[in-house]
């Protein structure tokens, strides 16, 4: 493994690490195109991924890649029998299976809250895992496994995550629930109670007040005059 392909690869790694909550073991689901290649290529997936992620991965794949690469005959009856070797994923296809691409793309909506890697080699399923930030793709080019670097999508919704005018779904989700776990989360049809403010006095009141102590005080002019003739003539 070229030591440069192992640090373009750390990089990525550290992106998807950092910004989206990937950790160890990675979830890796395969489709029947990617087990192919792998076979072609005589890649051990298995043996070669953990160390070129560099850290432990579980590897997955649904009933319904399974269910393609049977229909599909002895073509691909090799990659039916690694594919069979991985962890089976639920999906929400059990009485009506639908095509591979199909299947893994619903396994990663919503926000890709199990942290999901897609590795295929189908380049209309590639094109639409790009249109989703978060998902790391993975895919074989001649007889080694390659990480492809983030999406566009990703790296513009890293950078709103970052001036906070995003936040990812499962975490919207989380504070959801912790708001009402907590009690936090108003019942519909409850009114909020204004807070009475106390009232301080009535202007106008004062008002009066003062010109009454001001009348009061005040002597009328005429007897100032005689008090001051009172004493001129002492």
């Amino acid at each position: 493994m070229g030591v440069t392909r192992q640090k373009h690869a750390k990089k990525i790694m550290g992106f998807y690490k950092h910004n989206f909550q990937f950790r160890e073991p990675f979830q890796v689901l395969l489709d029947g195109t990617f087990c192919q290649a792998a076979l072609r290529n005589k890649i051990q997936i298995r043996e070669q991924l953990p160390g070129y992620l560099d850290g432990a991965a579980q590897l997955c794949t649904t009933r319904c890649v399974i269910k393609e690469l049977e229909s599909l005959g002895k073509a691909l009856y090799g990659a039916k029998l690694i594919a069979q070797r991985f962890h089976l994923r639920n999906c929400s296809h059990h009485k009506n299976p639908v095509s591979g691409s199909t299947c893994l793309l619903s396994m990663i909506e919503d926000g890709n809250p199990h942290h999901f890697f897609i590795a295929t080699q189908d380049q209309d399923l590639s094109n639409k895992v790009k249109k989703k930030p978060g998902i790391p793709l993975l895919f074989i080019i001649q007889n080694t496994m390659v990480l492809d670097k983030p999406s566009p999508k990703s790296l513009a919704f890293v950078q709103k995550l970052q001036t906070n005018q995003l936040v990812p779904e499962y975490q919207k989700q989380s504070i959801v629930e912790l708001k009402e776990k907590e009690g936090l989360v108003k019942q519909e049809g409850e009114k909020r109670r204004k807070r009475k403010r106390a009232g301080g006095p009535n202007p106008l009141s004062c008002l009066k007040k003062k010109k009454k102590k001001t009348q009061e005080g005040q002597e009328p002019s005429a007897e100032k005059k005689k008090r001051r003739k009172r004493k001129r003539n002492r």
